[in-house]
């Protein structure tokens, strides 16, 4: 396997039952194997792709100063404005070569949820930033809840077992700005070698290559997706809600060639988040004699402040 596994989200909303059960097939086999698929046919269209990458590029030029008003580390950098070389891999306390923004849940009034998020913040400057953020971020957590049930399906479970979970969730769309290499970087990647918090993370195609996906062998492959396809991938809460039978798998963005160290590179991925108390436990579905359970109970509110920690975004 050179690239990563191609599904047709259309195959799993066909009313043909065959094709519907083929799609959760391959993508089931995709996620215990490599944890990563490229996904045509979702929600996200291409004019939305394109009306974000143009807010998304003229935030980032704003001057520093600008940026900086909209930046609040009292919130772990989960809305708004999070500035170069603040978060770092864990286990890593280099800093990432990046700078990115925050948009988060916007929940219903009546969601009933167990916790308060965060206001998003809004770009006084671009006033068609967040309404535009906002669009992508629910055509993207669309495309999650179907992918989170064909996986439901996958693993024996009912199939909107996860829907009650990721409504109101505390998802993220995170818009990221890899500025052009000034100097050699000491050590320093665009983005260290790392597996995701989150249950699922959607991206959209980025502006240019350098995504890698560990396989098993150790072996890094590069993610070439096809233009109008997203990259998902499993999460580390995921991968312990099912005691590691869908696989996390660690990635990275590498630097560029030298000779294209002038060029920036813009990446917006979904991070699909369930509800904080969302027991992650490990399925029963998913332990037994072979599999023993490998994780202690955790909620993932719990599981998302000691990642955050790790990271260095969480005191």
């Amino acid at each position: 396997m050179n690239n990563i596994p191609s599904v047709d989200l259309s195959d799993f909303l066909s009313e043909d039952q065959g094709r519907k059960q083929s799609f959760v097939n391959h993508i089931g086999r995709a996620y215990e194997d490599i944890g990563f698929v490229s996904l045509k046919n979702h929600f996200l269209d291409d004019e939305l792709v394109e009306d974000l990458y143009r807010e998304v590029k003229a935030f980032f030029d704003l001057p520093l100063d600008r940026k900086r008003q909209y930046e609040d580390p009292e919130i772990a950098g989960q809305r708004g404005y999070v500035s170069f070389g603040k978060e770092h891999a864990k286990g890593k306390t280099q800093g990432d070569l990046k700078e990115f923004w925050h948009f988060g849940q916007e929940a219903a009034e009546d969601a009933s949820l167990s916790e308060t998020y965060p206001n998003n913040l809004l770009v006084k400057e671009l006033p068609q930033f967040n309404d535009t953020g906002m669009q992508a971020y629910r055509m993207l957590e669309k495309t999650a809840i179907y992918v989170l049930r064909a996986l439901a399906l996958h693993i024996g479970l009912e199939e909107t077992y996860f829907d009650s979970w990721v409504s109101g969730g505390n998802s993220i769309l995170r818009p990221i700005h890899y500025p052009p290499i000034i100097t050699e970087p000491d050590g320093a990647v665009r983005a260290g070698a790392h597996g995701d918090i989150n249950l699922i993370t959607l991206l959209m195609g980025a502006s240019t290559g350098g995504l890698q996906v560990l396989r098993n062998d150790g072996e890094w492959i590069d993610a070439i997706p096809e233009a109008d396809e997203l990259v998902i991938n499993v999460g580390d809460m995921l991968e312990r809600l099912t005691n590691n039978r869908l696989r996390s798998t660690v990635h990275r963005v590498v630097n560029p060639p030298k000779e294209q160290w002038g060029t920036p590179r813009y990446s917006i991925p979904f991070f699909m988040h369930p509800r904080s108390d969302m027991p992650l436990n490990c399925l029963q579905e998913c332990v037994d004699a072979d599999h023993p359970k490998a994780y202690e109970d955790i909620t993932a509110g719990e599981f998302l402040s000691q990642r955050l920690a790790e990271i260095g975004l969480k005191k």
